[in-house]
């Protein structure tokens, strides 16, 4: 039975330390930097309070990421990561006029799993495997995101000079981020270089780009468009637009880089993990979605007790607020945001590789849904099945998860 709890208050460079008893009685205190000596010196204040293998003190504090968390985590001592809105809410509890500190916050981390230690999850026991997959996933995921918002400057940007060679580009898929279409901006990023470029060199361009097929009709098509009469900016400003798209366009070259880099790394990482085999059964699940999922999720088998609790985490299970005789039902807004933006694409990837999905999907939107709604409760469904699946270590089944209502025959 656990009877001293630990809190910490993080910062940069130094934490402060608090434990209690099952009293509330402060034990101990103490501040302690953030290395290698900080944090002996920790190890050295738990052990003197009991702080054992069998019986490890549990720690409350205020982030879940760094090396002190790391260090602790490898104890094999629970970890409770505390947000700190939550901290401030509960310090209202132990200071009725607003006092604050750093040592005081640790104490009341202390107090928090004292009193409400059931009420907080502690980081999960995942593998280590599992917890590499996590950083190239999220990483990968960042770098993603990063792309996107260098595609939209640049796009942005060229809509005020040169909208012609967006216009080459907007049939094509992936748009300017085509390897193709960024080795043409580079070597012509204003309306007047373009209109120089012999139909050569587009060809050249292409075909070092990695394009193959069709490239003779392709630069003469990008030939065309490029010298078609067209509006301009003055000749200085056009040019200093030009090195400003140069600029943007590294940026997207970097991102796009560093998505691919990051994506390979992802994908071999997952595929050497033992669920690999069961996500990737799932239709609409590629290896890049699997290692994104199982990075969110973990492999600790004991962190969510039932499918709810999963859906919930995922933000897929909707979220009812009565009160009298008013009801409402809402979407959750507080979730694991990059488990809930990969489910979206999972659950529309699933509506052309599944056909019980797509039924499932359409008879939401005949019910009322909105396209959103709708594929949160498909991905309601999938990631309910993935947690039966990953539990019971089985392969998905199409007619397990979709139901098909029976026909009878005329």
């Amino acid at each position: 039975m656990t009877t001293v709890f630990c809190g910490i208050d993080w910062a940069e460079t130094h934490h402060d330390v608090a434990l209690v008893d099952t009293e509330g009685r402060l034990l101990a205190r103490c501040r302690i930097a953030d290395d290698l000596a900080g944090l002996e010196t920790l190890i050295e204040l738990l052990a003197k309070h009991g702080d054992g293998a069998e019986h490890p003190i549990p720690v409350a504090i205020e982030t879940g990421r760094g090396l002190l968390v790391a260090c602790l985590r490898a104890t094999t001592r629970q970890i409770y990561p505390i947000n700190p809105m939550a901290v401030s809410r509960y310090r209202d509890r132990h200071s009725p006029a607003g006092k604050k500190s750093d040592h005081g916050d640790a104490l009341v981390l202390a107090h928090i799993l004292r009193t409400d230690r059931a009420a907080h999850r502690p980081i999960p026991a995942d593998t280590e495997l599992a917890q590499s997959i996590a950083v190239l996933a999220r990483a990968q995921q960042d770098a993603v995101w990063d792309r996107t918002q260098a595609h939209n400057k640049l796009r942005s940007h060229l809509r005020e000079y040169f909208p012609a060679f967006l216009t080459a580009f907007a049939s094509k898929r992936d748009g300017i981020t085509r390897p193709d279409a960024r080795a043409v901006l580079a070597a012509a990023p204003t309306p007047e270089a373009a209109a120089k470029l012999p139909k050569s060199r587009i060809i050249l361009l292409l075909r070092k780009a990695g394009r193959e097929r069709g490239i003779e009709a392709e630069g003469a098509r990008l030939l065309l468009i490029f010298r078609q009469p067209q509006m301009r900016q003055l000749p200085l400003v056009e040019e200093a637009m030009g090195r400003q798209t140069l600029a943007l366009l590294g940026q997207l070259n970097a991102a796009s880089q560093s998505a691919h880099d990051l994506g390979e790394a992802a994908v071999q990482a997952f595929r050497t993990h033992p669920d690999a085999v069961i996500m990737t059964s799932f239709p609409g699940i590629s290896d890049i979605t699997g290692a994104r999922v199982l990075g969110e999720l973990g492999d600790d088998r004991s962190r969510f007790a039932d499918a709810r609790a999963i859906k919930a985490y995922a933000g897929a299970a909707p979220v009812t607020r009565a009160s009298g005789k008013s009801r409402a039902v809402n979407h959750r807004r507080i979730k694991n945001q990059r488990l809930a933006s990969t489910g979206y694409l999972w659950a529309f990837s699933t509506l052309t590789a599944s056909p019980g999905a797509r039924a499932h999907y359409d008879r939401r939107r005949a019910a009322g849904d909105r396209h959103a709604a709708a594929q949160r409760n498909l991905f309601n469904r999938l990631i309910g099945c993935l947690h039966h699946c990953l539990g019971t270590g089985v392969l998905y089944s199409e007619a397990a998860a979709f139901h098909q209502p029976q026909t009878l025959a005329a």
